[in-house]
């Protein structure tokens, strides 16, 4: 695997560059020789101290782009969150070749009576979590949990509402705006702001 240390608009010290292409080592027993890995680290002073040093990772592996980022207060901080979330996606890329069987493939050997070639094929592989994942969680309100969630580029992000002191979900909808997840215990509900059942 090769890899690429750049700096958008910063220079990237030495031992920052040095820390990235250890943390990269993490990724070599999934990848071949042929598989270009590019960090670009950059700043954005906007943002507050704690998220402010930005990491990109991309990917390209056999002609397919995997690609993530995280911040934090440091460069260092960043590569620790992103090379966990891009070796997930590189995991999960290597694997779903293997566990899923196209379907005029499955059927055409069904018609012809034809055994599965492999244990993959002949039954859906079992989900199962193979990871946990613990995080301080901060009360905020709503709109600064959304600026976050966008900020880090994922689809749902989880935090206590500041107001109600719940634990909530944030999260993006199909069709481009947000929903909000407020559970309750002992089957009960909690009316949304005009009143109503929620969900």
């Amino acid at each position: 695997m090769r890899t690429i240390v750049k700096g958008k608009n910063i220079d990237v010290p030495e031992h920052v560059k040095e820390y990235a292409e250890r943390k990269m080592h993490r990724l070599e027993r999934l990848m071949d020789d042929s598989t270009d890995a590019v960090v670009e680290l950059s700043a954005e002073q906007h943002r507050s101290a704690a998220d402010s040093q930005i990491v990109e990772v991309t990917l390209i592996v056999g002609g397919q782009t995997i690609r993530s980022h995280a911040a934090g207060p440091t460069h260092q901080a960043g590569l620790d969150a992103v090379i966990d979330r891009i070796e997930r996606q590189a995991v999960d890329a290597r694997e779903k070749p293997r566990s899923k069987v196209r379907p005029e493939a499955a059927r055409a050997r069904a018609e012809r009576g034809d055994e599965p070639e492999s244990l993959a094929e002949a039954e859906t592989p079992r989900k199962r979590i193979v990871k946990t994942k613990r995080f301080d969680i901060e009360p905020m309100f709503e709109e600064d949990a959304l600026e976050r969630m966008e900020e880090l580029g994922h689809h749902f992000f989880i935090f206590v509402n500041a107001e109600s002191e719940r634990l909530c979900v944030l999260y993006k909808r199909c069709a481009g705006d947000y929903g909000l997840i407020e559970p309750v215990l002992g089957g009960g509900y909690t009316p949304d702001r005009n009143g109503h059942r929620a969900g």
